[in-house]
């Protein structure tokens, strides 16, 4: 398995240094990029992003935007920001952000928390369950040959799906594994999802299991996508 990338995009030297020194101590790879038009041309082949709030020109939260509109699904952002209200952070997670580190921080929260999205981030590339295709190079989902439009949490929730076929997955497991174990909400957020997903790919994409959860069903009995709720 090749050793994943993290982008770090800070305009302070001093941080962006330290923030590098400990992640590639961790053994990851990193590159450095000063602003973000630099960071923005150094996208490729990126696992992850270590994304400072108060960047010069363009700012943190408008580059992630930016990030979105094309790589809607495709990169986990860690944002760091000296911003330590409530307010803030939700603004943060709110406009596309995974997590959200509070400067100053540890060495270690921050190696922690870039390793925890880095595994919970989908693998890079096509990822094919019969008429099921996710190619997360693009971030797009076919069905039968027709594009399905998804929400940046539905097309998680599909990925994990499509990674583990025929596995019985409990309402608790989604939440860590496809929200973070920091998520604070009720497991009727992962009914909603799956609901969801059905209305989009068939009703019979994902099956429930009584008493245990769900599991991506055999995507060949699915007819297609549904409408759109």
């Amino acid at each position: 398995m090749s050793t994943p990338t993290v982008l770090v995009v800070e305009d302070d030297e001093t941080v962006r240094e330290l923030v590098a020194y400990h992640l590639s101590s961790s053994g990851l790879h990193v590159i450095e990029a000063e602003d973000g038009e630099a960071g923005w041309a150094r996208l490729d082949g990126v696992d992850a992003v270590v994304l400072d709030w108060m960047l010069p020109g363009e700012s943190g939260l408008q580059w992630l935007q930016r990030l979105r509109a094309v790589h809607a699904h495709a990169l986990p952002v860690l944002m760091l920001t000296a911003r330590a209200r409530e307010v803030d952070r939700v603004e943060g997670l709110e406009r596309g952000a995974d997590d959200y580190l509070v400067k100053p921080f540890s060495a270690a929260e921050l190696v922690a928390r870039v390793r925890a999205l880095l595994r919970r981030a989908p693998p890079r590339g096509r990822i094919e369950v019969g008429p099921l295709v996710v190619d997360d190079t693009s971030a797009r989902v076919t069905l039968h040959g027709s594009e399905v439009t998804l929400t940046r949490r539905e097309y998680e929730l599909l990925v994990f799906f499509v990674e583990h076929p025929g596995r019985v997955f409990s309402r608790t497991e989604l939440l860590d594994h496809v929200w973070g174990e920091d998520f604070v909400g009720s497991e009727r957020t992962v009914d909603q999802h799956v609901a969801q997903l059905r209305a989009r790919l068939g009703a019979e994409c994902i099956e429930t299991v009584r008493g245990r959860g769900y599991r991506l069903a055999d995507p060949s009995r699915t007819p297609g996508p549904g409408p759109a709720p």
